[in-house]
Parts: C-alpha cells; structure tokens; sequence
C-alpha cells in the first residue's frame, strides 16, 4: 500500500472536525455561512501552515461539487492555469473548477495580473492562500475581487483532539493498540506551536520509535520531548514572524516591560537569531532609552560585543542584561524626533547658506582672505557665547525639546542658566 502522511490521512471532511478557527468558521462564523449558502466567492486565506487553510479549501470543493486543482505559486506558471482552463466547459468540469493556490505571495505582479481575466469570467474560483500579511504581499486588482480570511495559530487545547485522532489512526494502521504516557498528548499539542502538520510528523516519528510489548506500542513523554523539540518555533527570517518578533521586542522594552521583552528576545535566541536581536537591541539604547540614560547605549554595546564574541548559547546572558537594562531604564525619544525634524527641513529644502563665521576659513583663496568673525567658545565664561549657527533662513528654528527625564532637565536647568545670564 502507497505510503500516506498522517496529516493527510486524518485531514477533516466537514467543517464541525476542523480544529480551531472558531471566529470564521464557528456556528455564527462568516465563511462558514458562505460555505454553507454555495455560493463561493474569491478568497484568500492568510494564516500561519498547519491551521486548516487546504482543508477548508477540500470541503468547500465537495459542498459545490467542483473539481478542485492545486497549484503552488513556488513552482506553477500562468501556462498551468491556461491548461486548467482548457478543461473547463467539458464533462469533466461543466460548471468551472476551484483553483487553490497555495502560497500566492511567490506570484509576481505581472503573474497576479494574469489570474484576473480567469476570475473575471467566473469560470475559475480562487481560494489562494498564503503564510504572509496578503495586504503587502498581494495585488489590490486581485485583493479587490476577494475576500480575506485570517487563520489564526491554533491553542494547544484546539491540537490535542488532532493528536488523539492521530493515535487512533496510527493504532488502526499497523493493528496494534497506542499507549501513551500522562502528559505525552499535551506536550506534542503545545509543543507543536499550533501547526497541525507538525504534531502529526511528530507522531509518527514516535510511532515508528516506539517500543513494541504484548499489549501494544508504548510511547514515554521522554521521548515525545525529543520528538517535538524546538518544533513550537514559528520563525522565518524572510517572513512576517522575524518582523513581528523584532517589533514586538522593541515595543516591550518601550513599554518598559522587562518580561514580555526577555519572551521575545528568548523567541529569537532559540531561534539562532542572534544578528537580529543584537541589532534591534543597540537599535532600541538609541531610540527610546536615549539621552535619558546616555550611558546605556555604551553599556548595551558591550553587551552586543560580548554576545557576538561568545556566541549562543552563551550569549544569552549579556543580551538579557541588555534587555532588562533598556526596560527599566528611563525612556526618551528626543533624538530620534530631533533628527527626524531636522532631515524633514533638508529634504523639503529648507537649507540656505552657512553662516560667513561657520565657514572652512582655509578654504578662501590665497590673497582673498577674509575676515570670518567666529567667536570661538573656549574663550568665553562657561565655554558659550552668543553667536548664530543656523542658516539665515532657519533663524529660530527648533528641533531639539528636552525630555522631562532628570538627565534632559539637568541639562536644560544647566543651559538655561548660562544663556540667561548673557
């Protein structure tokens, strides 16, 4: 007998054995209404593998009785479709096909284009879906003519039914009873981050591991460890996730949140991320820590340095005293927003000369010197004189506020002082 995953096998044939997805497809939920009306409109499925997206796609093909192709936007062409489009008005599909297209977002523009004139005639149907945010990644010509629905990760709680299916499968297979250890069915179902198909390759790692007695096959939770471990990573260093995670770092240690910020961090640490993480780390001393903590980016740079020089697993420990460093340290985003002011002026061009004092005096001509008029600083009370440094047509410009940290006042309290002296 021809060799069939068991993700395939235990794969749902109706929408009540579909695990999770409740939002959509529970009893209230819009695409399940739609499936059960008939009437099936374009649409794209976004959501992480593993979460029901192709086998939604099956039952909706039984329910209107089409004929369902599959093709994978990694591999398939336009000449593909054309050839499913030739099949259309025979015997063999009277009333058009259902087209799924997995992993859409690998169609290029001019390829997206293409699929329109199938869709608009109506002969095609699209269920497309894709692993990736679909407002970036796919055309709004073809956006508009589909209805998006998100598959979200599933719960341990939504897997576990999965799993135990998988067991009762595996078992009736090979003729021979499933024993199981407490604790081996949650583990697998956490284990494997919501992605059905992992839990299922995981399973049949273990049964074809597990060891043979008189009553049946035994699998520990020692080994159902090993099977799935890692496997809860959802990470992909070109998609959506390696985004996803980074801003969820940074934003945590905005927050001030040191535990929600050593999460991801440790997110990307298990994933051997550790260029990422060294990055958005130094990134974020900068941006939100700032001049309220001058000292911190110093301090997180050596932290990056000894993390690179030891590397993983190692180099946890500096990144993590880098992390709850930033959290609780007092936040300000005064040079960011200062520079950010600043370069919006030049690129809308509101430049103008330097002041005459401010020039390179050893750039005038030999016998064409003149006389420049800078006050030099060190020269004066406190190291500051009064002069112009801003060109003529910024004059009174500000971009630099002080945050109301205590180092940023301090300084303003400092200068303030000073200049209204003068």
């Amino acid at each position: 007998m021809d060799y069939r995953p068991l993700a395939d096998e235990i794969r749902p044939t109706t929408l009540e054995e579909v695990v999770g997805q409740r939002h959509i497809l529970g009893e209230n939920g819009l695409l399940r209404r739609i499936i059960e009306g008939g009437t099936i409109p374009n649409l794209i499925f976004y959501g992480p593998s593993g979460t029901g997206k192709t086998t939604v796609a099956n039952i909706i093909a039984r329910r209107t009785n089409r004929p369902l192709h599959r093709l994978n936007a990694t591999t398939a062409s336009i000449s593909d479709i054309k050839d499913i489009m030739a099949g259309i008005g025979t015997l063999l599909a009277p009333d058009g096909v259902l087209l799924y297209l997995d992993e859409i977002q690998y169609f290029n523009k001019k390829q997206q284009q293409s699929l329109l004139e199938f869709m608009e005639n109506g002969k095609i149907t699209l269920i497309a879906s894709t692993t990736e945010n679909p407002y970036f990644y796919v055309y709004n010509a073809v956006l508009s003519r589909s209805t998006v629905f998100e598959f979200k990760p599933l719960t341990a709680e939504d897997v576990e039914p999965a799993v135990r299916r998988g067991l009762d499968c595996l078992s009736r297979r090979t003729g021979e009873a499933a024993l199981w250890e407490e604790g081996v069915v949650s583990h697998i179902a956490a284990a494997c981050g919501g992605d059905v198909r992992k839990a299922m390759n995981a399973l049949e790692l273990l049964w074809s591991g597990a060891r043979r007695t008189a009553e049946g096959r035994r699998i520990t939770l020692e080994d159902a460890k090993l099977a799935a471990q890692r496997s809860a990573m959802r990470y992909d260093r070109e998609g959506d996730d390696h985004y996803d995670i980074l801003s969820a770092l940074q934003k945590s240690i905005r927050g001030s949140d040191p535990d929600a910020a050593l999460h991801y961090l440790a997110r990307l640490l298990v994933a051997g991320d550790l260029v990422s993480a060294c990055r958005r780390i130094m990134v974020t001393a900068c941006e939100d820590v700032g001049l309220a903590y001058p000292q911190a980016i110093s301090i997180v740079k050596a932290c990056v340095d000894a993390a690179n020089m030891v590397g993983l697993p190692e180099a946890r420990i500096p990144l993590a005293d880098a992390v709850i460093l930033l959290a609780t340290a007092p936040k300000s985003n005064a040079g960011e927003a200062a520079i950010d002011a600043a370069m919006a002026d030049v690129k809308a061009g509101r430049t103008g000369d330097y002041p005459r004092h401010l020039q390179n005096k050893h750039a005038d001509s030999a016998g064409q010197e003149r006389e420049q008029g800078y006050l030099y600083p060190h020269n004066f009370p406190h190291h500051w004189v009064k002069q112009q440094y801003l060109p003529d047509a910024l004059v009174g410009r500000t971009y630099y506020h002080y945050g109301e940290n205590k180092t940023e006042q301090a300084a303003k309290r400092y200068w303030e002082e000073i200049k209204d002296k003068r």
